[in-house]
C-alpha cells in the first residue's frame, strides 16, 4: 500500500512538471463541458492508456515502444483535426473522409453544452495517454524498472495505474479550476468564441511541441531538475536503500534473535550452473546457504564481492554454502559465455546460478543487486541484507546460523578485506553521481538535444554541462539500453562529482578492440586515472564489462569527463560512480 501510493503522489506531482505543459490544452480544451460526461471520460481514457502502454513497454520489449511511437503520430493527427475544429469549424466540414466524421463531432461536441458526448471524450483521452510523457524522476524510474524486473504482473499494472491515476487527479483539478475560470470570463465578456478559437491555437501549438520532441526533451530536462529533490524525498521516506540498485523495497534491519522470514523459496529455473550441477532444497538441506544476487557489470555487486569469496572460502568447511545468482541487467550479461568469463576472471569457485529469466529472483520478491539472503540449516531465510555495507553484521549472522546448525571449532573472528582496482569500496558516504544510463529507456539528463530512438544521428556535446548532465558528440544510434558509435569517432561528455567514475562499454558487432583517449578538465588524467587507462588517458575497449575510467586522488570536486572513441562500433551502457 505504500508503494501504491508512492506511485499515486508521483503521478499528482506531474502537474507541478514542465514536461506536461505540451499535454495540458487537451485537457482544457474540455473545460466549458461538465465533468462528469467529457471532463472524467477524457481523464479515465488517458490514463488507462498510459498505464497500458507503460505496462506493455516495461515488459514485452522494444517491439511496443516502436508501435507506440506510431500511436503518438496517429494520436498527433487527431489532436491537430480537433483544434482545427476549434478553430476554424467550418473546415471540419470539407476534411475528407473518415476524417470529417470525427472531426465534426469532435466540433460539435466541444461546443455544444447541450449535448455531450462523453465517446468523444474517451476517445480524446485515449489519444492524449498516447502523447503523454510524463517526466521520469525517481517514482516513476522505480515503478518502470520494478515491472521490467518482475516480468507482467497485476502488481506491476496497478502500480502503474496508481501513478496514472495520480496524475488524472492532478489535472482533474486543474480542468474543474478551469472550467469555472472560463465560464466566468464567457459570462462576463462575452468572449466565448475567442476562447474557444484560443483554445485551438494552444491545442496546435502543443502538438507542435510534441511533435518536435520538446515533451521528451528540453521541457523533460527541466522536469527532472524542479522535481526530482521532491519525488527522492518522498521514495526516501517510503524506500531506505543502502547503496546499491534499490528497486521498490524496504530495508528490514538484523536483529539478534534472528527472526524466521519464511521458507526459502526454490532455486529453480536457473538456465545454467556454473561450478556445480544443479543444486535444490534437498542438497543444500543441512547447510547454511548465503544467496548473493548479483550481476557482473553491476559496481556495487564487484565491490561485496571480496567479503563474500572471503566467506566462502573461510567457512566452507563448517557448513557454509554460497551460491551466486546471476540476474541479468543488460542483454550482453544473459550470454553464458561472458558470465562464464567473468567468473574465472574474478575468482569466483562457489557454485553461480545463471538467473537469465529472472525466475529465482521473483522466487524471492527480491528488488536488489546486490542483495544477500542467508538461509539456515531447516530451509528458513532469516536474515537478508541489501547493497553494500554491514559486512560484520552479516558475517555474524553466518557464525550464529552455523552455530544453531551444530558447527564444531567454528572460526571466529571477522574478516577484514580490502578490494583491489574497481572491487575497493568507495571512501566517502558523500554525496556523488547517479547512475546514468545511456539507452532511451532509462535515460536523464541528456543535453546534446532531442535524442533519435534505434536510428543514427550526428551529436554535439555540450559546451559546458552543469553537474550531472551528459552527451554525445559524433554519430551515435541510441537504442533502448545502449548508445552505439556508428561515425569513425566519437565522444561521450560528464560533468560528475565522484572519487570514481565507471562506464560499462562492448567492442563493435564484429568484436574488434576500440581504442579510447580519456581527459579531466580538458586535459590527461594523470594520477587520476582508473584502472583501465593509463596515465596519458589512453585505454582500450576488448569485452563487454565495467571499465574503470577514473579514480581520483585526494579532494573530490567536480570534475568535467570526456571519453573520446577512435574506432567505430563501441557501444556505452551506463555510468557509475563511487
Amino acid at each position: 500500500m505504500l508503494i501504491l501510493l508512492l506511485a499515486y503522489l508521483g503521478g499528482m506531482l506531474t502537474i507541478a512538471s514542465p514536461c506536461i505543459l505540451p499535454v495540458l490544452p487537451f485537457v482544457f480544451a474540455r473545460a466549458d463541458q461538465p465533468f462528469l460526461r467529457n471532463g472524467l471520460p477524457l481523464l479515465a481514457g488517458m490514463a488507462l492508456t498510459f498505464a497500458l502502454v507503460a505496462s506493455l513497454a516495461a515488459v514485452g520489449g522494444g517491439w511496443v515502444v516502436e508501435a507506440n511511437q506510431y500511436g503518438r503520430w496517429l494520436a498527433l493527427a487527431l489532436m491537430a483535426l480537433f483544434g482545427l475544429a476549434l478553430l476554424v469549424p467550418q473546415l471540419a466540414e470539407r476534411l475528407t473522409h473518415p476524417l470529417v466524421s470525427v472531426g465534426a463531432r469532435l466540433s460539435e461536441a466541444a461546443q455544444t453544452d447541450s449535448r455531450p458526448r462523453p465517446g468523444a471524450s474517451f476517445l480524446l483521452g485515449i489519444a492524449t495517454g498516447l502523447l503523454w510523457a510524463p517526466c521520469a524522476g525517481p517514482i516513476l524510474g522505480l515503478v518502470l524498472t520494478g515491472a521490467a524486473l518482475q516480468g507482467a504482473s497485476i502488481g506491476s499494472t496497478l502500480l502503474l495505474l496508481a501513478y496514472a491515476a495520480g496524475a488524472a487527479t492532478s489535472l482533474a483539478l486543474a480542468l474543474v479550476i478551469g472550467g469555472k475560470v472560463f465560464t466566468a470570463m464567457k459570462r462576463s465578456l462575452g468572449i466565448g468564441e475567442w476562447v474557444r478559437r484560443g483554445l485551438g491555437v494552444v491545442m496546435l501549438a502543443g502538438v507542435a511541441a510534441i511533435a518536435l520532441g520538446l515533451d521528451t526533451g528540453v521541457l523533460a530536462q527541466v522536469s527532472t531538475a524542479s522535481l526530482g529533490g521532491v519525488e527522492q524525498a518522498l521514495v526516501d521516506r517510503v524506500i531506505k536503500p543502502q547503496s546499491g540498485s534499490a528497486m521498490m523495497s524496504t530495508v528490514s534491519e538484523a536483529t539478534p534473535t534472528l527472526p524466521d522470514e519464511g521458507e526459502a523459496p526454490s532455486l529453480d529455473g536457473a538456465v545454467q550452473w556454473l561450478n556445480s550441477k544443479p543444486l535444490t532444497a534437498a542438497n543444500l538441506r543441512g547447510k547454511v546457504v548465503l544467496v548473493d544476487f548479483w550481476t557482473y557489470s553491476c559496481i556495487n555487486c564487484l565491490r561485496t564481492l571480496p567479503y563474500v569469496k572471503a566467506w566462502a572460502d573461510k567457512y566452507r568447511d563448517q557448513g557454509l554454502v554460497v551460491i551466486g545468482v546471476h540476474a541479468p541487467e543488460f542483454a550482453f550479461e544473459r550470454d553464458p559465455g561472458n558470465v562464464a568469463k567473468a567468473v574465472s576472471q574474478l575468482g569466483i569457485d562457489y557454485p553461480v546460478a545463471l538467473d537469465n529469466d529472472y525466475a529465482i529472483w521473483r522466487g524471492f520478491n527480491n528488488q536488489y543487486w546486490p542483495a544477500h539472503y542467508f538461509i539456515d540449516a531447516k530451509g528458513h531465510i532469516r536474515h537478508h541484507h541489501f547493497g553494500e555495507g554491514e559486512y560484520a553484521e552479516s558475517e555474524q549472522v553466518i557464525q550464529t546460523l552455523l552455530r544453531e546448525a551444530g558447527a564444531q571449532k567454528l572460526t571466529t573472528g571477522l574478516t577484514d578485506v580490502q578490494g583491489q582496482g574497481v572491487q575497493q569500496a568507495s571512501e566517502s558516504d558523500g554525496p556523488r553521481s547517479p547512475e546514468t544510463y545511456l539507452g532511451y529507456a532509462r535515460a536523464e539528463r541528456f543535453t546534446s538535444g532531442q535524442a533519435m530512438h534505434d536510428a543514427a544521428k550526428a551529436y554535439a556535446a555540450p559546451v559546458k554541462p552543469s553537474l550531472d548532465d551528459w552527451g554525445l558528440a559524433g554519430s551515435w544510434i541510441i537504442g533502448a539500453e545502449r548508445a552505439t558509435l556508428s561515425g569513425a569517432s566519437g565522444r561521450i561528455v560528464y560533468r560528475f562529482h565522484a572519487r570514481d567514475l565507471h562506464l560499462v562499454l562492448g567492442p563493435g558487432a564484429d568484436g574488434k578492440p576500440v581504442h579510447f583517449r580519456v581527459t579531466l578538465d580538458g586535459q590527461a588524467p594523470g594520477d587520476a586515472h582508473g584502472t583501465d587507462v593509463a596515465p596519458d588517458g589512453s585505454g582500450i575497449v576488448t569485452e563487454q564489462r565495467l571499465y574503470q575510467l577514473v579514480r581520483q586522488p585526494g579532494e573530490v570536486i567536480d570534475r568535467s569527463f570526456s571519453v573520446e572513441f577512435l574506432d567505430p562500433g563501441v557501444t556505452a551502457y551506463a555510468f557509475t560512480f563511487g
